[in-house]
């Protein structure tokens, strides 16, 4: 479907750009609809070329909904009105992790370029994301470009700003080495986190404290045994130049339950079922149980029913990577990285549930077999240039894998700046990661200050805000003194509640008002001085 509106009277796009008539008029049209332009408007600034992303379609630039621990419903609430790429932007989950190969920002005026047809790469936002994505395509008319349309709109797309290198993105990932896994809690702890090693020394791959590690891991081979049993089709059935369970295995996602899955499902069944399979497919919850649906729960949900394994393959989403935060420096071990990877387990309807990464390297990846890695760049999310710059740390859990990293790069490099860690976990006995290394660093004058907060210990849980709200005075004084602010965990609920407490530590301390505590917070994330890693 062509969809095209007429070019306003004064152009978007200049006589001088790089187009001929044809695609200039297209070019044109095309921006004037995607920004709302009214034939007859004058852009902000004529004579200039103007893309989505600018403020041409009256949109101020800011985004009070980029707040991860922000609900979708209220995101979205927030964005009622704003022009269409502002909405997607609300649409993601607003971590800036780069699991899509962009940021949010970048993600949303991709899609709405109609230059990213994919609306299932939020791994964090999930099927909320994916449908919210898919309502506002909708929304736009959801055309298909003609060929001529689709060249002009490519050659005016700036060029895209991904590393292509080898390991450098999701799309071209590099080939490294499991070396090993080391558990880091002790056996009556109630988690299971390993420390795990990857050797990059084959990959010609290379990193920088701050960074994250993106994996591409298998499913459980015995899920998707199930999986075949219960749609009775062969293992082997070729799909896609494979077999149907090494697509199973290596190539899609078996949880969540896909909407595309229980609309082939409505296909196979009838009456109440394919009602309610179709409710479903629809994001609806007919029973109260859909979130609770992976692949096998939702076959299970409708038995007896045998799809053609392609068409079966085709209604699943493919199996992303995962990112983790890299907790090593280069400087301090060449050739290697390691991950901090709590495994994610827990029971639904009497089933065991895993989730793919974390279990596979807690047992399914055996030391020396191979797997396909790639390096994330931080955005904003690194060690001062600075060596002498104060730095504060927070990372309870596996939050602290990147500042293992960063406190590693300091002792390479002789940093003489003070460094703060705040760490914390259930129980002291048996989930204090890291803790032979972090004495080391202290004896070694790079960790000057180390505060633990554990919440299963006493009758009182003590969280790491707590202990932020103990500290506050020296908190404020170092943070006087220039020193960086740094996150790194749950995007959900801890970072949030660290946030909360540092702009109260900032009003106690700083003897001022609610308001201008929370400008003093907002303005050290503005200079870089605040930055966060969170999940």
């Amino acid at each position: 479907m062509t969809m095209q509106s007429p070019p306003p009277a004064t152009p978007l796009i200049p006589d001088s750009a790089p187009f001929n008539a044809d695609q200039r008029a297209w070019l044109n049209g095309f921006f004037a609809g995607l920004l709302s332009l009214d034939p007859g408007v004058t852009p902000a600034s004529a004579g200039s070329v103007v893309l989505p992303g600018a403020a041409a379609d009256g949109d101020d630039g800011e985004a009070p909904w980029h707040d991860p621990s922000m609900p979708l419903d209220e995101r979205m609430k927030l964005a009622d009105g704003r022009p269409l790429r502002r909405r997607m932007m609300a649409a993601m989950a607003q971590q800036d992790c780069g699991q899509c190969g962009y940021n949010c920002q970048d993600y949303s005026a991709a899609i709405a370029e109609q230059a990213e047809p994919r609306l299932n790469l939020c791994v964090p936002g999930g099927k909320a994301t994916a449908r919210m994505l898919k309502s506002l395509v909708e929304e736009m008319g959801g055309g298909v470009l003609d060929p001529d349309e689709q060249a002009a709109k490519e050659a005016a797309r700036p060029p895209k700003s991904e590393d292509l290198r080898p390991g450098r993105c999701r799309e071209n990932p590099v080939v490294a080495t499991f070396k090993s896994r080391r558990r880091l809690n002790k056996e009556s702890s109630e988690k299971t986190t390993n420390h795990i090693v990857i050797d990059l020394s084959e990959s010609g791959l290379d990193y920088e404290v701050g960074d994250s590690l993106g994996v591409f891991a298998a499913s459980d081979p015995a899920l998707a045994d199930k999986i075949i049993a219960q749609i009775g089709a062969p293992p082997d059935f070729p799909v896609m130049d494979k077999t149907l369970r090494e697509v199973l295995i290596d190539d899609t996602a078996l949880a969540p339950a896909p909407d595309a899955l229980f609309e082939l499902i409505s296909y196979l069944t009838g009456g109440e079922r394919r009602k309610k399979a179709k409710e479903l497919a629809k994001g609806g919850d007919p029973d109260g149980d859909a979130e609770t649906l992976d692949v096998l729960a939702a076959l299970e949900k409708f038995p007896g029913i045998h799809p053609d394994p392609e068409a079966f393959v085709e209604a699943l989403e493919p199996l992303q990577p995962r990112l983790y935060s890299i907790s090593s420096s280069p400087k301090a071990d060449p050739g290697r990285v390691s991950l901090t990877v709590d495994a994610v387990r827990y029971t639904i309807a009497g089933r065991l549930r895993e989730g793919v990464a974390s279990t596979f390297f807690d047992g399914r990846i055996a030391p020396g077999a191979k797997l396909k890695v790639y390096v994330q760049k931080a955005h904003g999310f690194a060690l001062p240039s600075d060596g002498a710059t104060p730095i504060i740390m927070v990372g309870p859990g596996t939050g602290i894998a990147p500042f293992r990293g960063f406190l590693q790069e300091r002792l390479a490099t002789s940093a003489t700046g003070p460094a703060w860690l705040f760490f914390g976990h259930q129980r002291s006995a048996c989930d204090f990661f890291y803790e032979e290394d972090l004495d080391g660093l202290q004896a070694a004058g790079v960790l000057t200050r180390l505060s633990l907060a554990w919440s299963r210990d006493g009758d009182k849980k003590v969280y790491v805000q707590d202990r932020m709200r103990e500290e506050g005075p020296e908190i404020f004084a170092w943070l006087e003194r220039g020193a960086r602010f740094y996150v790194c965990g749950d995007a959900q609920r801890m970072a949030k509640d660290v946030d909360t407490a540092l702009t109260d530590i900032v009003a106690a301390c700083g003897n001022t008002s609610p308001d201008d505590a929370k400008a003093y917070v907002e303005d050290l994330k503005s200079s870089g001085r605040y930055q966060t890693d969170v999940y």
